[in-house]
């Protein structure tokens, strides 16, 4: 079976795929790395294509036709991983905000220290965050007071992005019953893994803002996670979810 794969969902990431990948690449630990491109016009996958003869064994892609949202492209990263039976699949992005440097200290938290998701959390050790306005500051971390208050989640960074799953949690959720594209989506996992007995953990991080490339938030995105926190509640009243099989 193989251990580590990282997905990164890209749109126009030109100015940092390569330096990401090849971070990555560089770590102790080895993780492998899956692109999966919604047909960047500023050619992204070219620069992905030509690293793949570089690093044919450890480099993959998966190209889409159109802009999809994040949820879906995800979705499509983890059904490709449990298919190639990759033990640990991790959530990242590609413009440095989260630092490559941690994916070892997510994995140790699932590997050896009992969890089943590691979550990089801007968070749990004060807020944590780079770069940022103090209004995009406050907005995300009152946002996160508010998942944690209509969810019952009981951890602190409900919409981080930097995550690391064992492959007993995406075989378990059923991940065609994820709905969400945008920041819901990552609410929406971590609430689907509570709710079927996982243990979820955080790891500090530091969150450094992006510097190059453009920010893919919007209204909207913002929208669908808080509206999305209070659907994702009501269904649970009505709903019955797959459960964590007991260890021996």
């Amino acid at each position: 079976m193989n251990s580590n794969i990282v997905i990164i969902p890209t749109y126009n990431e030109k100015e940092n795929i390569e330096k990401i990948i090849r971070k990555i690449f560089s770590l102790d630990s080895v993780f492998n790395v899956l692109i999966i491109d919604d047909h960047s016009p500023d050619g992204t996958a070219d620069i992905v294509k030509n690293l793949q003869k570089e690093f044919p064994e450890r480099l993959f892609m998966i190209e889409r036709k159109g802009k999809l949202g994040l949820g879906t492209a995800y979705i499509e990263g983890f059904k490709w991983a449990l298919q190639e039976r990759y033990e640990y699949v991790f959530e990242m992005d590609a413009d440095f905000s989260h630092n490559p440097d941690d994916l070892p200290r997510l994995h140790q938290a699932c590997a050896e220290e009992g969890a089943d998701v590691a979550i990089g959390s801007r968070y749990v050790s004060g807020v944590n965050v780079v770069n940022w306005p103090i209004t995009r500051v406050l907005l995300s971390f009152f946002a996160s007071k508010y998942v944690q208050f209509i969810s019952g989640l009981k951890i602190q960074d409900a919409t981080a992005g930097f995550v690391c799953y064992r492959r007993e949690v995406l075989e378990t959720i059923r991940l065609d019953d994820i709905r969400f594209k945008g920041y819901a989506f990552q609410v929406e996992m971590k609430y689907m893994a509570y709710k079927s007995g996982f243990i979820l953990k955080e790891i500090p991080i530091i969150f450094i803002n992006r510097t190059e490339g453009t920010s893919k938030m919007s209204g909207r995105i913002i929208g669908e996670a808080l509206f999305g926190v209070i659907q994702l509640k009501w269904d649970s009243f009505f709903r019955t979810y797959p459960q964590k099989k007991t260890r021996i």
